[in-house]
């Protein structure tokens, strides 16, 4: 997300190398990451550091390019042109991924769907997922595209997760699990406030010193974020290990989830997330986080006469 803007092309270039020679596979942008910098970042660097074969290139569409009504959406017009541009600026004839950024409401479902039906037959995508639905989103899309023989399933959905953001578990995670689709969790350090370099201060380096990001870090700020810092700080603590590495092994491990998705700034950044892949949480420490972050849950998720 940061790639041709906070993150230059040598620092990028350091990350992806880093990142496949690691064993990674999945690199994951979007059209509207910095006006589309970002895919042209990614596509210099699959012609000249890493081979094409080596990774699968996800990307998504759906989010504002253009000014005007015609300029965002899930139309069949906006979505098509959208992936024609993702592969101009990546420099690629295929996405092994595309992803509906977000629901369009204005627009009928079945049109949408209908564009990713096009984009996979035309051979300019592989498969297709979703992004940003909730749960009835996730179950209408999927079950739309698996009703009838000939449509294009959907493989993923990529949601906000993390030991401060659990809302998913409600609705969106159960339709995913039901209906066969892999759970891509973006932002699983908690907008970076689960690493604990919040705790005390805010870093006046970090996205939440700036004034593009401040808001977004803020949104998840509370006494009760506070309390889940500690227990993950704690849990570090105890396992000899950072807090970063504990709150992704937790949501790499969580039912359903396919991989956490971690947007790092800098090569060194990358390389602390890589670090976590090592640590393994006891069922204890697991539990202790669980309770401690857990959702409401309520009629109709959990019913308690049953």
């Amino acid at each position: 997300m940061t790639w041709g803007r906070d993150t230059d092309e040598d620092e990028a270039a350091m990350q992806l190398t880093a990142f496949v020679d690691a064993g990674g596979t999945l690199v994951d942008t979007a059209d509207v990451y910095c006006d589309g910098e970002s895919e042209r970042t990614l596509g210099r660097l699959l012609a000249d550091v890493v081979p094409r074969s080596q990774v699968l290139v996800a990307s998504t569409a759906a989010g504002r390019t253009q000014p005007g009504p015609m300029g965002r959406g899930g139309s069949r017009g906006h979505l098509l042109a959208a992936l024609d541009a993702s592969l101009e600026r990546l420099g690629l004839d295929h996405l092994d991924l595309w992803q509906l950024h977000a629901w369009d409401d204005t627009t009928p479902l079945e049109e949408t769907l209908a564009a990713c039906d096009a984009a996979v037959s035309s051979g300019r995508v592989r498969y297709v997922g979703v992004s940003n639905f909730t749960g009835w989103q996730t179950a209408q899309a999927a079950t739309w595209q698996r009703a009838w023989p000939g449509r294009v399933p959907l493989v993923s959905t990529q949601v906000e997760y993390s030991l401060l953001q659990r809302g998913v578990e409600r609705e969106v995670v159960p339709a995913a699990e039901a209906l066969g689709l892999g759970v891509l969790a973006w932002s699983p350090l908690g907008r970076g406030i689960l690493t604990g370099k919040y705790r005390h201060s805010t870093p006046s380096e970090s996205r939440g010193a700036s004034p593009q990001w401040q808001g977004f870090i803020d949104g998840l700020r509370s006494p009760a974020s506070d309390r889940i810092v500690e227990a993950v700080i704690t849990a570090a603590e105890g396992l000899g290990t950072t807090p970063l590495a504990v709150a992704l092994a937790w949501v790499r491990d969580r039912p359903g989830v396919t991989a956490p998705v971690i947007g790092a700034r800098t090569a060194q950044q990358l390389q602390a997330s890589l670090d976590a892949e090592a640590v393994r949480l006891p069922a204890a420490i697991r539990t202790a986080l669980e309770d401690v972050s857990a959702p409401y849950f309520s009629y109709p998720e959990h019913r308690s006469d049953r």
